[in-house]
């Protein structure tokens, strides 16, 4: 039996359940509860909140997890970092009103106060910086901490930013980047080897489709060594001959999603007809 932490809530959980569902691990369960069932009998999942779930897996109470790097990080457990499931994304940063006059870490006086979810991560970095600041542990709202007298400053989480300009707030350093990753207890990915691979390739196959596409399309002889030049796919791609009145041959090749449109205006100047452009689910090499 395998027992995987998942976030209950919070811009994780819904991007995780996907993942389950797209790896053919599908909960069968809807309710909030704290164990559920998957379809494999040998798979159960585990919904606690993301920062805890470090600990969890530390502790052996699941056998691997999903959670963010951030997350891992701050909590100093030791666990194997097994995937990158690459979502999630986002940065850990220092930030500091418009009007401060803080324009880098040097900036920043000793003394001063930083508000913060991530207070290890926060002492760390600023430790390092040979800067003395009081950290100030917050659990939610931290922009607002500037604005109430609470702190000077924030080390928070940004993806897109707008919300520290809907604040004021200006983006001093980037301390890291963080994404979802999958993690391990150390024992259990040793003793259930097996089971934790089937996991891993299963999640694996789903990201390698995320940016992939199927490109199918029937080529005249004439074109084709030309078609599979801008076309190489994975391994080469897969050609078998057309039943047509001219000579023929059926083109198939995964190719990456930012190239189906140079490839499709290509193929088409070169006489290939009949294009069709597919979704991949997963990709196992």
């Amino acid at each position: 039996m395998i027992k995987i932490a998942v976030p209950n809530k919070g811009r994780l959980h819904e991007p995780a359940m996907q993942l389950m569902r797209s790896s053919g691990m599908v909960v069968l369960s809807n309710e909030r509860r704290l164990f559920a069932s998957t379809v494999d009998p040998e798979i159960q999942v585990l919904f606690v909140r993301a920062a805890d779930i470090p600990e969890f897996v530390y502790d052996g109470v699941a056998d691997l997890g999903i959670t963010g790097y951030d997350v891992v990080v701050e909590s100093s457990y030791d666990v194997e970092l097994l995937l990158n499931l690459d979502f999630g994304r986002a940065r850990l940063v220092v930030a500091a009103p418009e009007n401060s006059g803080i324009e880098s870490v040097e900036d920043i006086k000793p003394g001063a106060r930083v508000a913060t979810e991530f207070p290890n991560i926060t002492r760390r970095f600023f430790d390092e910086r040979g800067i003395s600041v009081k950290v100030v542990r917050v659990s939610g709202a931290c922009e607002i901490a500037p604005h109430i007298g609470l702190a000077e400053l924030i080390v928070d989480l940004v993806s897109t930013g707008t919300t520290l300009k809907m604040n004021k707030l200006r983006e001093v350093e980037t301390i890291l980047e963080t994404s979802a990753q999958l993690i391990g207890n150390r024992e259990a990915v040793k003793e259930k080897r097996e089971k934790v691979e089937e996991v891993t390739t299963a999640f694996s196959s789903v990201l390698a489709a995320k940016r992939k596409k199927l490109i199918m399309m029937n080529v005249p002889k004439a074109a084709l060594e030309e078609i599979k030049r801008i076309m190489p796919g994975m391994a080469g791609p897969t050609i078998a001959e057309v039943a047509a009145a001219e000579p023929m041959y059926a083109v198939n090749s995964v190719v990456d999603e930012k190239e189906v449109y140079s490839i499709i205006n290509r193929a088409k100047k070169l006489g290939a007809r009949d294009i069709l452009v597919l979704p991949i689910e997963r990709i196992i090499e």
